[in-house]
């Protein structure tokens, strides 16, 4: 369980500063991989820091005496604000690392959603998963993303059903109703702009849950059926593939995708990190679904135009 509730009255950061002896190598890396598994943030060169909760100065207040057992100097402080850092941008840096773990594992669940033997392997990604929210303090909105996928993983136990490569016919997905999860970002924006361009010109969008929907819409990028991730392939490789688009700049802009998609630097390519920020920027001024993927479109294009 997470806890968020900040102690009454107090400040809302503990920092931990410590010094150890010179000969302390194996209790250094003891040291780091608790912060690590605490979620504590480096603060400069002054520490580590976590938000004030009893059970965080308990874990500082530990350690500090484990410092101080091997002759290290070790204290544990309250701090009521940083000059160079608002709470609000703290808040942030401590969401994006837990997105950063979130990404990492939806990764691993999507290569081993086409592998075999699922049924062993959930129960240890489920652990990593309550591993990662036992400290995620701000409550990053990839943690339902997650939870979802593992659901939807842990009821099926099988293979996602995909259309297999060179077995679709364009024709059955002309004038069609695709269907994506609510808040899109880079991948199903850019999916989106590949299905109007290439494969159903007057394609219409709906957004829904995975047990909401629609019977007859196409699925893309959900976690069960239709057209998603593939393997390594986000789903923008995987409409290309599927249905066979020649158009010399769509591979390269799958790998633009997939980067900012997976960020497994597979291609080393940047450009659609910009995207999935301006993306990200728009979601937190609460434009609707429609009104995101609008725009995601036409960054697309403005994306597609600009390559030679």
């Amino acid at each position: 369980m997470t806890v968020t509730k900040q102690i009454e009255g107090n400040p809302p950061w503990l920092l931990l500063v410590f010094s150890l002896a010179r000969k302390g190598a194996s209790l250094r890396v003891a040291v780091w991989r608790k912060l690590q598994r605490y979620g504590a943030l480096p603060l400069g060169n002054s520490g580590y820091l976590l938000p004030h909760t009893s059970e965080n100065r308990e874990r500082f207040e530990w350690l500090a005496t484990a410092v101080r057992t091997e002759r290290g100097e070790a204290s544990v402080l309250e701090v009521q604000s940083i000059d160079n850092c608002s709470f609000p941008q703290m808040k942030q840096r401590f969401s994006e690392a837990r997105a950063g773990d979130y990404r990492e594992l939806l990764a691993e669940l999507r290569k081993l959603s086409t592998s075999a033997n699922l049924s062993s392997r959930i129960p240890r990604l489920r652990q990593r998963f309550q591993d990662i929210v036992s400290i995620d303090f701000f409550r990053n909105p990839l943690r339902e993303q997650v939870e979802r996928a593992l659901n939807v993983m842990q009821n099926s136990q099988t293979k996602l059903v995909l259309p297999e490569i060179g077995s679709v016919s364009q024709a059955e997905y002309r004038n069609r109703v695709w269907v994506t999860r609510p808040r899109p970002g880079v991948d199903r924006v850019t999916s989106a702009w590949l299905i109007r361009k290439f494969i159903d010109p007057k394609a219409k969008f709906a957004f829904a849950p995975e047990d909401k929907k629609p019977a007859k819409a196409v699925p893309f990028d959900m976690y069960e059926g239709g057209f998603g991730h593939r393997g390594e392939d986000c789903t923008f490789e995987t409409l290309l593939k599927v249905f066979h688009i020649r158009d010399k700049k769509i591979p390269v802009m799958a790998e633009i995708v997939h980067d900012a998609d997976l960020f497994d630097e597979k291609f080393g390519r940047k450009e659609g990190f910009g995207i999935d920020e301006v993306m990200k920027g728009w979601a937190q001024q609460g434009l609707s679904d429609h009104e995101l993927l609008k725009r995601g479109m036409q960054l697309a294009e403005g994306l597609y135009k600009s390559l030679r």
